[in-house]
C-alpha cells in the first residue's frame, strides 16, 4: 500500500466521466475523475453519491418524483451527497471531482434518460494505472 497523490493521479488520464479508483475502503471506491460538458440523467435506486470538487465547477441537476428540477452548483472545495432514488444530470465547464460509492457502482446507475454520449463512459470504474 502506498500513498495515492491526488494531483499527479488525475495528471496521468485526460478522460472526462471516465472514474480511475485511487482507493478502496471497506465496499467502497474512492474515485477520481475529470469533468466536462454534460452526463446524462440517470439514477443510482440503491446508494447515496458523494461528489467532492476538486477544481473547477460541477453542477448537479436533479428531479424530483413530480419532474420538478432544482440545480446544485458546486465549486473547489464544496462536497455535497445526490440521495438514492434522485434522477440526476452532471455538468461541467470544466473540472475535476471525487466521489465515494459502493464498489460496483456504474456512473450511469441503474437506468439513464438516452443515448450515452461518447464522451460519458458507463463504468464501474478503472484501476488508476500510475
Amino acid at each position: 500500500m502506498e500513498p495515492v497523490n491526488l494531483t499527479a493521479a488525475l495528471a496521468s488520464f485526460d478522460d472526462v466521466y471516465s472514474p480511475r479508483i485511487v482507493a478502496r475502503m471497506n465496499d467502497y471506491d474512492v474515485r477520481i475523475a475529470h469533468t466536462l460538458g454534460d452526463h446524462v440523467w440517470h439514477v443510482h435506486e440503491d446508494t447515496d453519491e458523494f461528489f467532492l470538487v476538486l477544481d473547477g465547477r460541477f453542477d448537479i441537476a436533479m428531479r424530483d418524483a413530480d419532474g420538478n428540477e432544482r440545480t446544485v452548483v458546486l465549486t473547489k472545495g464544496d462536497t455535497f451527497v445526490v440521495p438514492k432514488g434522485t434522477e440526476h444530470k452532471p455538468t461541467s465547464p470544466g473540472g475535476s471531482i471525487l466521489m465515494f460509492e459502493p464498489s460496483g457502482t456504474a456512473t450511469t446507475g441503474n437506468r439513464h434518460e438516452g443515448d450515452i454520449p461518447d464522451h460519458v463512459d458507463s463504468t464501474t470504474g478503472h484501476d488508476l494505472a500510475l
